[in-house]
């Protein structure tokens, strides 16, 4: 039997979009798999790693920190010496041994010019190295979009058969407890109608738009949380600071952010660029409606169900915006769950690898 092993890398950082689609999807994957079919590769340093039934964890004495030892050297020696095909749910893959890999978008091989730092310009290089070696050479390409996938068959010019959509979504969010304290470390937003966005700092989650809009409508209150990564570009920061209406936030938990979620107007996502964009759909899990860009992946993944901006016009009514009616999110809910992520990749896996 082929046996699968799954960088298990996403225990040992902090929860975001993707380390949350890798975590979720395996504890599905445990109740599809037979035994002996998969097992999770972990460094020394995973947290919270639960009791599975079907896949087997091994744990290495080496630890994962920032940037690629760990799936270049330590995981990717496991897959070779074992004769293992390795499952990477981050955008990396071990470049001699790519097997079944992720690419949620190709941002860094689209924008370079976003990357400015020279630590930023080097994660951009090995990024896009990460791409070609998937696009090239992985057995199964994983994406979560159809602009997704039509952006590396563009690029790469590999077959379109090869990339396979599975989509991200949501699954748990649901059971996470809203922490309304948050009202009282913030009490700018307590009792008042405010936007709530959401998500890394960086430039292509257009903050300029943010900001200009911001200025703009003076009687508008935003709040926005994340954390600032050194790709931003600082006076967009330094703009949103200055502004009374808009509320820097800092690092949210997620029951904080379910907080603000469930009392916030609207989610705000302006991005210029997305492959698939989450937060969203966190928002409607919590009943809260969205106003997204018109851009990238969005159209396709939110449908009727979002109220839409253009990310370079800021000069917007978004009051009249929200008083147009959309259609019911209940089916974008029901396909965007992660647990028919897993189905689709057992599927996958089962008919092209193990038959």
């Amino acid at each position: 039997m082929k046996v699968i092993a799954i960088n298990g890398e996403a225990w040992c950082h902090t929860l975001t979009g993707i380390e949350r689609l890798a975590i979720e999807v395996v504890q599905h994957l445990d109740k599809l798999v037979q035994p002996g079919m998969m097992e999770l590769v972990l460094p020394a340093n995973a947290v919270n790693v639960p009791d599975f039934v079907n896949i087997r964890t091994v744990r290495l004495k080496k630890e994962a920190h920032f940037f690629p030892r760990w799936t270049q050297v330590d995981f990717q020696l496991y897959v070779l010496v074992h004769r293992r095909i390795s499952l990477d749910f981050s955008n990396t893959c071990p470049f001699f041994a790519p097997g079944i890999e992720f690419i949620h978008d190709i941002y860094c091989a689209l924008y370079p010019e976003d990357f400015t730092s020279k630590r930023d310009r080097l994660i951009c290089l090995y990024s896009r190295i990460m791409y070609r070696a998937i696009a090239k050479r992985a057995r199964i390409v994983l994406t979560v979009s159809e602009y997704t996938k039509q952006s590396i068959v563009d690029r790469y010019h590999c077959p379109a058969d090869k990339i396979h959509v599975v989509y991200s979504g949501v699954t748990g969010y649901k059971d996470i407890q809203a922490d309304y304290s948050v009202f009282d470390r913030l009490p700018a937003l307590k009792d008042k109608a405010f936007y709530f966005t959401l998500g890394s700092l960086s430039r292509r989650k257009n903050l300029k738009w943010i900001a200009e809009h911001a200025a703009l409508y003076p009687e508008e209150l935003f709040a926005v949380s994340g954390k600032a990564l050194s790709s931003v570009v600082a006076p967009e920061l330094e703009k949103m600071r200055t502004l009374p209406n808009v509320i820097m936030t800092g690092y949210l938990d997620d029951g904080e952010v379910k907080a603000l979620l469930s009392r916030c107007k609207a989610f705000v996502l302006p991005s210029y660029f997305e492959g698939f964009g989450l937060p969203p759909l966190e928002a409607l899990s919590c009943g809260t409606q969205i106003i997204v860009s018109d851009r990238t992946s969005l159209p396709e993944i939110y449908g009727k169900a979002a109220h839409y901006i253009d990310p370079d016009k800021p000069d917007v009514n978004l009051d009249k915006l929200l008083a147009e009616p959309v259609a019911d999110p209940s089916p974008v809910l029901e396909k965007y769950d992660l647990s028919k992520t897993a189905e689709r990749i057992y599927n996958l896996i089962d008919r092209k690898l193990l038959h």
